[in-house]
């Protein structure tokens, strides 16, 4: 891979980066819980509004990370560290994200549906574009990746229990710190279901052309134009 393509895909990954924090911003905003791996931070947040949901999220990336070190031990890959930067620059885009969309509370179910909807689109396009860009995953995905680099199980199988244990978590922590089941709801259900439905589904669409713009250009693709 010459430099030219690392920087485009490093590019892309950014922006697919930020696309992802706002699609969060706008799960969040709708009031009907949020994504399985913003359970626990947005949890949190509701329990000490002192601290923002981007700065919930990059201390459970940072225990998801040391989480990952604990299961692969000296196996943990060198590029896995590049969670650690990412994971500021995710923190930092989610709080950039809800800053800028203050004005989306819809207090009307249908407008909290047709957020929570929209935010889905979003985070799947955001995850599409991480995923395209294949140069960093984040936290969430290499903390599956550890499980089945460890155990060798299927990922696609340990995502789902992944995400159903980060759920549990998060609806524990809300009975212990605030008496009650909060910031779990509908949407974690919707969203869990719909992101990576969405994902998927762009990747078939629009996959192959993007690839093409992101990798450098061979005599094949030049004879094709």
């Amino acid at each position: 891979m010459s430099r030219a393509e690392l920087i485009r895909r490093y590019v892309f990954f950014l922006v697919g980066l930020y696309v992802n924090s706002l699609g969060i911003a706008l799960i969040t905003r709708a009031n009907l819980g949020t994504s399985p791996i913003s359970s626990t931070p947005y949890v949190l947040s509701l329990w000490n509004p002192a601290l923002s949901l981007g700065m919930f999220t990059l201390f459970f990336s940072l225990f998801l990370i040391a989480l990952q070190l604990i299961v692969l031990g000296k196996r943990f890959p060198k590029h896995f560290w590049l969670q650690i930067p990412v994971s500021f620059l995710l923190s930092a885009f989610i709080d950039l994200s809800m800053a800028l969309l203050f004005f989306v509370d819809p207090h009307f179910y249908p407008l909290q549906i047709l957020s929570l909807l929209v935010g889905c689109v979003v985070l799947g396009f955001g995850v599409f574009m991480e995923v395209a860009a294949n140069v960093v995953m984040l936290p969430g995905e290499c903390t599956v990746k550890s499980i089945t680099m460890r155990w060798h199980t299927d990922f696609g199988k340990t995502k789902i229990a992944v995400d159903v244990t980060m759920v549990v978590v998060a609806a524990v922590l809300g009975f212990i710190l605030c008496g009650k089941l909060t910031g779990i709801r509908e949407g974690s259900v919707i969203s869990a279901l719909l992101v990576g439905f969405i994902a998927r589904s762009v990747g078939k669409m629009i996959g192959e052309p993007v690839q093409r713009l992101l990798r450098d250009k061979t005599p094949a693709d030049v004879c094709a134009e």
